[in-house]
Formats: C-alpha cells, structure tokens, sequence
C-alpha cells in the first residue's frame, strides 16, 4: 500500500502520515527502490494505534513518549503501565471539565431565568 492509499484508508491526509513518521509515532517505511513509502499491515496497525490515542486526547509529546517506550522495549506490556497513567490524568481533566460546565450550566440558567423574571418575560 503506498502513502496516498494509507492517507485514504486511514481517513488523514499524507502530510499527518509523514509528520507522524517524522516524529516517530510510527516506524518508517520500506520503500521501494525508486524511494515510494510502501506500507503493509503492522505499519496499518500502528497507525491505527496512533490515531486512537490522537482521540482519546492524548497530546502529540505524550504519543511520542509511549512510541518512544515502545521503539525501545518491543513489548506492548511495557508500554501499557505508562498508558493506563496518561488515560487516568485525561480522566481527571475531563472529570474537573465536566463539573465546570455543569457549574456553568446553571449558573446561565439562573441569569436567564433573572432576565426573565425582572422583564416579565414567559419562559421560552
């Protein structure tokens, strides 16, 4: 599979492929000898790894950490410890998030609820 075929596959463009790649988030390609990135399906896999810890929110830097635990040790059992702590601090943010929405949310509805009190106004 060339890269515009992965780029479709993957739903991302050829540029991400090759920052990825730049940054080692994933391996580098094999080429072929006129130097075109040729992708099987371990490279498929990992991109696929990459892009779900891309929406779990995880941050560029954090994703080069674990693929850099990952380059050194080969073992997907050594990456898992430091994912599981990453996972848990995106948790907890979303967690105190929630609860300033939630804060928010009320403190809106009790303004508007003001408004519509002091002007006489139905309730929408």
């Amino acid at each position: 599979m060339q890269i515009s075929d992965l780029a479709r596959t993957l739903n991302i463009t050829s540029r991400t492929i090759r920052l990825y790649e730049q940054m080692g988030l994933v391996e580098q390609p094999k080429r072929t000898e006129g130097g075109i990135r040729v992708y099987d399906k371990a490279d498929i896999i990992r991109f696929k790894f990459v892009l779900k810890l891309k929406a779990l929110g995880l941050s560029l830097q954090e994703m080069k950490e674990l693929a850099d635990i990952y380059n050194r040790e080969r073992l997907p059992e050594k990456i898992m410890p430091r994912l599981i702590e990453l996972l848990d601090s995106h948790l907890d943010n979303i967690k105190k998030k929630i609860t300033q929405l939630r804060s928010l949310e009320t403190d809106i509805a009790k303004y508007k609820q003001k408004i519509l009190d002091y002007y006489h106004m139905p309730s929408p």
